[in-house]
């Protein structure tokens, strides 16, 4: 699927140095961290219910 991806000039710039550094296109590097930060916050948000379910496990009893 294509997109526009509409970036600052800092954003821009960081991302062509990213990918020179790295030897990568834009795109990749881009891709990359949209996958990455996708993931964490998926991950984030199961912690946070895994967290609540066990340190509010009795008000949640009486809530049900």
């Amino acid at each position: 699927m294509a997109m526009t991806l509409r970036l600052t000039e800092v954003e821009q710039e960081a991302l062509r140095v990213t990918a020179e550094r790295e030897h990568r296109s834009m795109q990749a590097v881009a891709a990359t961290a949209i996958n990455q930060y996708t993931s964490a916050r998926a991950r984030r948000v199961s912690e946070a219910i895994d967290r609540v379910l066990v340190e509010d496990a009795d008000l949640l009893a009486d809530l049900a």
